[in-house]
């Protein structure tokens, strides 16, 4: 549930709009009791969002997201610590991060311009995409593949190979649970620092938000799996993800660790790459076998109030049958005479609904 200072103009038209009634503009807290929106305007007119019973307040330490949507378009998102003595800036004004301090998430702040802004915590989805990189990161939809390919549960052992910026290690933490692990090989040492870095980061916000410690089940390691050494001695794992420019050059070093049955997911950039590590396994006498390839991609969809040039609502026009339902169930009432009447459409404004404009782009396959 948004807060009602975030709600776009076009709802707000809407609920001044209504068929049948005037064009005066209700004030917010009595739209707020006509929706029965349980939210709460404090004495500087902020608005808080329904608290769960034992959520925290948002504390220094924490990672935080805001942003800020006009109209149809989201204008800024910006993921932030929040720290002492700082501030929030953007083109929309500032806030002051000892304002955000002692809020519950969700809340809508006002800026220094007077301009509405959310501040809530970010899902580790938005945290991987926010965060710092030091190598382009596993998308998120890329990563849920993979672990539905895996099929990772709760207790696995995983192997990980190309830590990179740590989005993948996170969602394999968060997947392996306290009684799993992860071991996650990074060949270049700023890429392995800036994933440990990511995932402390993480953690630490974590534990300030939910008051639990996240698990410490990754294990980084600098050096490369094409020649692990003694690293992979006495080890077995669950499944291995492969995230590595040359992935079938470490293949005969994984797959004696790899559970029988077990999944390699490898994830490439580029299509090239593929036909090398399907080579790779013509040539090679590993047990495996190729299962599938494909590539993971998602549209977002634009579903908005239809507009006139003029900023004004488009209006749908009723048909014959509807107008001489509406007259009959008129005429009913005179009468006292109440029925229920026919189904029509909700609503008198049509919607536009297309594709995006702004789609993602390639990122990898699978």
């Amino acid at each position: 549930m948004l807060p009602q200072e975030s709600l776009s103009e076009e709802v707000w038209e809407l609920r001044r709009n209504k068929p049948g009634e005037g064009t005066t503009t209700p004030s917010l807290s009595k739209l707020t009791e006509e929706l029965d929106v349980h939210e709460e305007l404090g004495d500087d007119g902020t608005m808080h969002a329904c608290v769960l019973p034992e959520e925290r307040v948002m504390s220094f330490g924490e990672v935080l997201l805001a942003e800020y949507r006009r109209k149809r378009r989201l204008e800024f998102q910006k993921m932030f610590q929040l720290e002492k003595g700082c501030k929030l800036g953007s083109n929309w004004g500032s806030i002051a991060h000892y304002v955000i301090q002692g809020c519950h998430t969700g809340t809508v702040l006002r800026t220094s311009l007077g301009l509405p802004m959310l501040i809530r915590r970010p899902s580790l989805e938005e945290f991987t995409l926010f965060m710092k990189r030091g190598a382009a990161i596993a998308y998120p939809k890329d990563a849920s593949a993979m672990l539905m390919m895996m099929d990772v549960t709760e207790g696995d052992r995983v192997l990980e190979s190309g830590s990179g910026s740590g989005a993948m290690s996170l969602f394999l933490s968060r997947a392996v649970g306290s009684s799993g692990s992860v071991l996650s090989v990074e060949v270049r040492a700023d890429h392995h620092r800036r994933a440990v870095l990511n995932y402390e980061c993480w953690r630490s916000s974590w534990k300030l938000r939910s008051g639990n410690e996240w698990p410490e089940n990754v294990c980084f390691h600098l050096g490369d799996l094409i020649n692990p050494g003694p690293l992979l001695d006495g080890q077995s794992f669950n499944s291995v993800a492969l995230d590595m420019i040359n992935p079938h050059l470490a293949l005969p070093a994984v797959v004696p660790h790899l559970h029988t049955g077990g999944v390699c997911a490898v994830y490439q950039a580029n299509i090239t790459q593929l036909i090398d590590l399907m080579e790779g396994l013509r040539c090679s006498t590993l047990p495996l076998a190729c299962e599938r390839i494909f590539e993971v991609q998602y549209r977002d969809w634009l579903l908005a109030p239809s507009l006139k040039k003029d900023g004004s609502f488009n209006q749908r026009r009723k048909s014959p049958e509807e107008e001489a339902a509406e007259s009959e169930n008129d005429n009913d009432e005179r009468k006292g005479n109440h029925r229920s009447p026919a189904h029509f459409p909700f609503g008198s404004v049509p919607y536009i609904a297309r594709p995006h404009p702004k789609q993602m782009g390639h990122t990898g396959e699978l």
